[in-house]
């Protein structure tokens, strides 16, 4: 196949024709056509300046998308295109032969061009005068494709293969986000043993087993949030996605579930910050899901929430001494949601002790080099107003650090 013959067969994708709309394969399929038309190196001045403008034009969008190289920037978007065929193996939908076939044909198409060199399409413009270049590597594209498609389960398709943590949007939009919390594990210290025990659900949810809507309460700073997404940020290249969801939205949950049904990642709903007043419309839209309706049951999703509450509804004393003849009922209906949840995780307020090795440790992973005694003094004047917490600890590690 010529470097011209090659306009012409990327006019012809089909299965990957969204590839098109990509603003830089778009702009470098603009480029070959003019090759094609211009007749190579025998042009006149203006035809000249609009294949140096075509080049150029394409160069800048390869820049501006922060890829190393055209080759690295064509399997990305291989790679997340939502095409028929992909969408048909993450649902386990049986895919026809004139469908593979096209596949392999078009990969063959898009494997030719990440070959091109800027030498190559440079020598088509007859410029003596130099141009920006860009990165060359050799990438098969045909094979990461295949080996990504064979392993959907762990690499997604679409914005679930670029992206791992996501939002909803007031309207039900998922959406990426595009910078997340990069908290590690390693960087929690202490909470150990309530660490596992959603470590432990978590490897359960990715392996396919039984697992658990979970609820982790506790004082505020106990680094409840701060677990989920170390874990996401742990677990997301084995196929974990996470979507956080606001209290006013939890009415979207089912049509969520609904469309993450079928995709063969599995994710986690996180609602942050979890309590209801009575009568919240969304206490008994949450209930509803947590008793388990045939939705709510999604093989691949489940539910982690926090709450600085135990009981997730605030109680009035007249809810419990009021006129209501059936009182016991109207409080077991208020602490009855967080019953469904199947694993209850409680992250205490640490203790001085507990503080002090957090303060430690995040002291000594940021280079401070105070003497234990005076670190220790400083420490506990700074949560004299505040209360002791692993949040506490940092800011007051970062404090230190700004004062540097």
């Amino acid at each position: 196949m010529s470097i011209k013959g090659l306009s012409t067969e990327l006019r012809s994708l089909t299965v990957f024709r969204a590839l098109l709309e990509d603003p830089t394969i778009g702009k470098l399929a603009d480029f070959l056509e003019w090759t094609e038309a211009s007749g190579g190196a025998e042009t006149d001045c203006c035809t000249l300046k609009r294949g140096i403008d075509l080049y150029c034009g394409f160069v800048s969008s390869l820049y501006n998308d922060h890829t190393p190289s055209l080759a690295g920037h064509i399997s990305g978007v291989v790679n997340m295109d939502m095409n028929i065929y992909i969408r048909s193996i993450s649902v386990n939908s049986e895919v026809s032969q004139p469908l593979k076939a096209s596949v392999e044909r078009e990969l063959a198409i898009l494997q030719h061009l990440a070959d091109l060199t800027a030498e190559e399409l440079t020598a088509c413009i007859g410029w003596d005068s130099p141009l920006p270049g860009f990165d060359t590597e050799h990438i098969d594209i045909a094979e990461v494709y295949n080996y990504r498609c064979a392993n959907i389960g762990k690499f997604g398709c679409g914005l679930y293969a670029k992206y791992y943590m996501f939002y909803l949007e007031t309207d039900g939009t998922i959406t990426p986000v595009r910078w997340p919390d990069p908290i590690s594990l390693d960087q929690l210290i202490d909470y150990k043993r309530e660490q596992d025990l959603i470590i432990a659900n978590t490897r359960a949810f990715l392996a396919g087993r039984p697992a658990a809507n979970t609820l982790l309460t506790g004082d505020a700073g106990t680094g409840k949030s701060s677990t989920i997404k170390a874990i996401v940020n742990e677990f997301h290249d084995e196929g974990l996605r996470i979507i956080e969801i606001r209290k006013d939205q939890l009415t979207l949950i089912p049509h969520l579930l609904d469309e993450l049904s079928g995709n063969p990642l599995k994710f986690i709903l996180f609602i942050d910050d979890l309590s209801f007043t009575k009568g919240d419309d969304n206490f008994s839209a949450l209930k509803a899901i947590l008793e388990g309706s045939v939705s709510a049951r999604s093989r691949n999703v489940v539910i982690y929430a926090t709450s600085n509450r135990r009981h997730l509804v605030k109680e009035s004393f007249a809810d419990r001494d009021g006129d209501d003849i059936h009182r016991n009922d109207t409080v077991q209906e208020l602490v009855s949601l967080s019953e469904r949840f199947g694993l209850h995780v409680t992250f205490r307020k640490p203790n001085k002790e507990t503080y002090l090795n957090i303060v430690h440790h995040l002291a000594g992973a940021a280079g401070i080099t105070l003497p234990e005694e005076e670190l220790d003094l400083q420490a506990e004047r700074f949560v004299l107003s505040r209360g002791r917490s692993a949040r506490a600890a940092r800011q007051f590690v970062d404090s230190l650090l700004a004062a540097e």
